[in-house]
C-alpha cells in the first residue's frame, strides 16, 4: 500500500502541558515559606520612593496595573502588594505568572496563601496558554504581575513576553525594585535575595511605561530594551 503524501498525513494534536502541582510535602513547605515571610515582614523597616504614586496614592492609578519585579526580589513582593495596595484598596486582587515546573507548583501554592491567583506558564513551557489566561484575568479587573527575567534568566534580562502582555491588555507597566541593607544572597542564576530579620527594605517604584497597543513587531525590541534599562537603572545589589 502506498503511503499518503506528506501533505495528507494526519497531524498529531499539540501536546497539552499540564502544570505540575505541589504534593503534600510541597504544600507543607509552601505553608512554612508563607509563615516565614509573614514573620520576617513584621521585623523589616519599609521605606518607599514611589514615582508612579500607585502605592502611595491609590487615586492616582485606580485602573488595574502590570507590575514588573526581578526574579531575585520575589521574597517580599507579595507582602509589598498587601501592605501598600490591598490595605488601601481591599477589593484589589492580582494574578501572577508562575512557571509550570515542579518548583513553580510550590510557588503557586505560596501565591494562593497570599490570595494571589497563580497563572502557570513561561517562555519555554505553556507560554501561549498562560498569556491568554493573564489576558482573561486582566479583563476581570485584576492587577497582573510578572518577573520579566524569570524563570531561567539571564538575570536582569527582560524577556519579550512582558511587552506582548502589556500590548494585549493595555496595562501600563510599573517597574518595582527593592534594596535590602542586610540579606542572604543565594548562589543561583538569579542571586536570589532573602532578608535577615530587622533589615531595612528601600522600595523603588518607577514611573508607568505605557506600551502602544498597535506596536509593530519590529519595534518590540526597542520597548523591551526600554523596560530593561528602566529596571536596571533602579537596581542596586
Amino acid at each position: 500500500m502506498e503511503q499518503p503524501p506528506a501533505t495528507e498525513t494526519k497531524r498529531r494534536p499539540a501536546r497539552i502541558i499540564v502544570p505540575q502541582q505541589a504534593k503534600w510535602h510541597g504544600r507543607l513547605a509552601a505553608r512554612l515559606i508563607w509563615l516565614v515571610i509573614k514573620c520576617l515582614s513584621f521585623t523589616i523597616r519599609f521605606r518607599i520612593h514611589d514615582r508612579s504614586q500607585c502605592f502611595t496614592n491609590p487615586d492616582a492609578h485606580p485602573e488595574p496595573l502590570l507590575f514588573c519585579i526581578w526574579h531575585n526580589r520575589l521574597g517580599l513582593c507579595l507582602e509589598l502588594y498587601r501592605i501598600y495596595v490591598q490595605r488601601r484598596q481591599p477589593e484589589r486582587r492580582m494574578a501572577a505568572l508562575v512557571s509550570a515546573s515542579r518548583d513553580g507548583g510550590l510557588l503557586a501554592r505560596v501565591l494562593e496563601l497570599f490570595r494571589v491567583q497563580p497563572v502557570r506558564g513561561s517562555s519555554s513551557r505553556r507560554g501561549p496558554q498562560a498569556l491568554l489566561e493573564m489576558t482573561s484575568y486582566a479583563k476581570q479587573g485584576l492587577d497582573l504581575a510578572v518577573t520579566p527575567d524569570g524563570p531561567r534568566g539571564p538575570c536582569y534580562h527582560v524577556q519579550e513576553g512582558v511587552i506582548a502582555l502589556a500590548q494585549l491588555t493595555g496595562r501600563p507597566i510599573i517597574p518595582v525594585v527593592y534594596h535590602l541593607n542586610w540579606k542572604w544572597q543565594a548562589k543561583s542564576w538569579d542571586r536570589f535575595q532573602i532578608p535577615w530579620p530587622f533589615a531595612c527594605c528601600n522600595i523603588e517604584v518607577g514611573k508607568p511605561i505605557s506600551v502602544p497597543r498597535d506596536l509593530p513587531e519590529t519595534e518590540r525590541e526597542v520597548w523591551r530594551q526600554k523596560v530593561e534599562d528602566h529596571l536596571r537603572s533602579m537596581t542596586r545589589d
